[in-house]
């Protein structure tokens, strides 16, 4: 086994622009498994000895942790914990809205399960958090997305026909059809964290009609797709992360994000130890997870607009014009840079939704895997399938 310390992760860590530092204050080396979403959570169930660590979401967790790929974290070892304000640590996690609220899967039971009671063990290790909706390019369209767009409906409007993507991840861009669905009144979910076979079965038919409309554009998977459709024309409103975001600003594109009435679709990002750790191994392990918490990281997942766990470190870290942008939602009182240090967020910029307190009152549902997944999937995969399809059809006849 290789005695660097493998972390398991997705595109939206920007490993890259901490890990030589972290190397250098560790005294070992990190090796990054950089995947998408849908094949990080699969190799991290099955495949558990591959990594040592797996950075994700607490939506994964009824998955890896019913396959026992991981195992619990001693918070006593987590030096930052008395530190922590997280939405992972809320008292009353029915207050913030449907889904798998982290909370809900935080603590380690004595008989192994996971609930909101508190105890001295913890599943994931609560890291970076964000509320998410969709953007626009006011460049292209000259809206006023602040006024003009307040609802997840207007992701059907049919002024955005064939321009439109959503992200092909079930556990997450499901939520973005089904809260357009439910705002423009074309179907009712009683749980839209949880939905039924039937409520399933309606959504997936709205949406391939919605695909066979030409109105839904092919899905993305990776985070990085979207720029290039954007910059291309191919789409003007999407589903997007905050680092795409924070790139399509850097690369000179102007889109916004809206805020929903109806809410955000929100995730809270997270570490897992896996369960062959021990010994010296498992000691690198906590170490890693320390430092992350320790400010130089959140400082750099701030400028692609995320929030830390450990808010505290992160502005003892971010200069105070960029923790009043990113964190408490001031008008910026000079150009901020993005992760890759160009210029990101011009000086008069607000960010959409304000502060992350208001922001944080603002939430809808969050990522979730549903007790109907393996069906939520295939069902998805048709969606997903009928879209690459049609745009196999498109190109041959454009050829």
């Amino acid at each position: 086994m290789t005695d660097r310390l493998r972390i398991l992760t997705t595109e939206i860590q920007p490993w890259r622009r901490f890990k030589d530092r972290a190397e250098a204050d560790l005294g070992f080396e990190l090796d990054f498994i950089e995947m998408d979403f849908v094949n990080a959570q699969r190799i991290a169930a099955m495949s558990p000895h591959s990594y040592d660590v797996y950075d994700q979401c607490f939506h994964n967790l009824d998955i890896v942790w019913h396959w026992r790929a991981i195992q619990p974290i001693e918070i006593d070892r987590i030096t930052y914990w008395p530190e922590m304000e997280s939405p992972a640590l809320d008292p009353v996690p029915g207050s913030l809205g449907y889904g798998d609220v982290p909370a809900t899967r935080l603590w380690v039971q004595a008989d192994a399960s996971l609930s909101a009671r508190p105890g001295r063990q913890i599943s994931m290790l609560p890291t970076v958090y964000n509320y998410d909706s969709f953007a626009i390019d006011i460049g292209a369209t000259g809206l006023n997305v602040d006024s003009d767009v307040t609802s997840w409906a207007e992701l059907l409007d049919p002024r955005w026909h064939g321009r439109v993507a959503l992200v092909d991840d079930p556990g997450i861009g499901v939520f973005d059809l089904v809260q357009a669905l439910m705002a423009a009144d074309r179907m009712k979910v009683a749980d839209p964290g949880n939905m039924t076979v039937a409520e399933i079965d309606e959504m997936a038919a709205l949406g391939l009609d919605l695909v066979a409309s030409g109105h839904l554009a092919p899905f993305w998977r990776r985070a990085t797709e979207p720029l290039e459709r954007f910059r291309a024309g191919e789409l003007a409103i999407s589903s997007l992360w905050s680092p795409t975001v924070v790139a399509m600003k850097e690369a000179g594109l102007r889109v916004r994000q809206a805020v929903p009435e109806e809410g955000y679709r929100a995730w809270h990002g997270g570490m897992c130890l896996a369960r062959h750790l021990e010994g010296a191994r498992l000691d690198r392990a906590y170490a890693w997870l320390n430092w992350y918490l320790s400010g130089i990281a959140g400082a750099q997942v701030a400028r692609q607009g995320y929030y830390m766990s450990v808010p505290g470190r992160v502005r003892d870290t971010l200069p105070p014009a960029e923790w009043d942008y990113w964190y408490e939602g001031r008008a910026a009182a000079t150009d901020l840079p993005g992760p890759n240090g160009h210029v990101a967020v011009r000086k008069g910029d607000m960010r959409s939704g304000g502060s992350v307190r208001a922001r944080s009152k603002n939430v809808a549902v969050w990522n979730s895997t549903m007790d109907e997944h393996n069906y939520l999937v295939r069902r998805w995969t048709e969606i997903i399938t009928a879209a690459a399809q049609a745009q196999g059809r498109g190109s041959r006849k454009a050829g």
